[in-house]
């Protein structure tokens, strides 16, 4: 009852602030976000029924329980994610989006890197040298999620949009070599020796095995569904492979030392973009699931705003390094884009506003900072660094969704017919 209770709560709160936003011209991933804060343990969760058991909203001890949600909901974004990368856009936007996505993400660490070991000389005993030298890497990952939603929600369409998303997918596997090889730095700094397995080989393995992984289970995708002709077997299809492939990709091993993982985004993303070009009905078919996940993306949303962690505004050294973090994170990414899309002479738009849709954070970012948390004999510098993630990804997936909406539409690649609703061209072409 507790879990049926806050997910149709959740569901509720995320759609109905949905229309506010709507109505204030805010993109409705940020109402979900709010929506998540309101159905929290700071605030609903602390109400409970009388003579029952069980509270309205989320408690912390309840996360756990849909963690799935949020697993499978990022399988579904990296596979839609996926089915951007078609050759046909590829051979127009390939070769830039590849360098953009490279020297954007490096600049981002340098900078950031920069401006924390700076703060750390500054304040030595609340900022340790290997948490700021981690946090420069973990500041180069993106959130795919976030900017799919709103170009979903607007239909957005043009060369800002079209290399956009690229970029954005290639933000993971370009985020976990920066981040192996910082972290790698890190533990050499706080134990007093380097792992070479895990600051060159495990990260080259994990990437490398996931295209792999992620294209095997592509491939096996499309043999099944040939086997289909009716659109809700298929449909039913595509969504068991998607389950299929989270689920290989948690899968976790040691061959001669080294260890073995798998990156679900880059998994579901490979698996995504085979499909999409050896399958001639892929279009049609990614159009049915993005309808189907859309009730699983709300939710996914709010238990993200459920889940951010408001304390850390109580810390005064938290805030302090989180601001600074998240402006040179800011000015990395957009002056990094900036001269890298100016470098390879793509569209001025794309030069002036790329880097702004690159700002929100979120899931792959504290992925990162959880695993320096876990990692053996990293106490205080693995909370400084789990606590700088949650301040930035609280302020970037607040704002980073109404700035990327602003951006394409200065752009020109929102337009106000293309947001029209379906009952309101229904209106228009019974008074039309």
């Amino acid at each position: 009852m507790q879990v049926l209770l806050s997910l149709s709560v959740a569901l509720f709160a995320g759609l109905m602030l949905s229309r506010v936003a709507k109505m204030v011209k805010l993109p409705a991933v940020t109402a979900y976000l709010v929506a998540g804060i309101l159905v929290g343990p700071y605030l609903l969760g602390q109400v409970w029924i009388p003579g029952a058991n069980i509270h309205l909203g989320f408690c912390p001890k309840d996360f756990e329980k849909y963690k799935l949600f949020s697993d499978v909901a990022l399988g579904f974004i990296a596979f839609a994610i996926g089915n951007e990368f078609r050759l046909a856009s590829l051979k127009k936007t390939g070769r830039q989006a590849t360098v953009i996505g490279i020297i954007q993400a490096v600049f981002t660490t340098l900078l950031v890197d920069a401006a924390l070991i700076g703060l750390h000389f500054l304040m030595p005993h609340v900022l340790p040298l290997p948490a700021a030298i981690v946090l420069g890497a973990v500041a180069s990952a993106t959130a795919p999620a976030a900017t799919l939603m709103v170009v979903r929600q607007y239909k957005a369409k043009g060369p800002l949009t079209d290399i956009l998303l690229p970029i954005v997918a290639l933000d993971d596997a370009v985020g976990l070599m920066l981040f192996a090889v910082s972290f790698g730095v890190a533990k050499a700094l706080v134990h007093g020796s380097v792992d070479l397995l895990s600051v060159v080989l495990e990260p080259i393995v994990e990437v490398v095995g996931s295209l792999i992984l992620g294209a095997v289970m592509g491939y096996l995708f499309h043999l099944c569904e040939r086997f289909f002709h009716s659109r809700s077997k298929r449909m039913a299809m595509s969504v068991t492979f998607v389950l299929l492939t989270v689920a290989l990709s948690m899968i976790e091993f040691k061959i001669a030392g080294v260890h073995v993982a798998f990156s679900s985004l880059l998994v579901c993303m490979m698996m995504g973009t085979i499909f999409c070009n050896v399958c001639d009905f892929s279009e049609e078919l990614m159009d049915r699931v993005e309808r189907w996940s859309a009730p699983l993306l709300v939710l996914f949303f709010v238990i993200s705003g459920a889940e951010l962690e408001l304390s850390v505004f109580t810390q005064w050294a938290v805030v302090v390094v989180g601001v600074v973090y998240i402006l040179s994170r800011s000015l990395g990414k957009y002056f990094g884009a900036s001269f890298s899309s100016r470098a390879v002479q793509c569209d001025p738009n794309i030069v002036k506003y790329l880097g702004i849709t690159l700002l929100p954070q979120a899931g792959v970012a504290l992925g990162m900072a959880n695993q320096v948390k876990n990692a053996a004999n990293f106490g205080t510098v693995g909370a400084i660094v789990v606590n700088i993630t949650l301040f930035s990804v609280l302020v970037y997936e607040l704002v980073g969704p109404f700035l990327t909406k602003v951006a394409l539409q200065k752009a020109g690649e929102i337009r106000p017919e293309e947001k029209t609703s379906a009952r309101g061209k229904k209106d228009v072409l019974a008074h039309g």
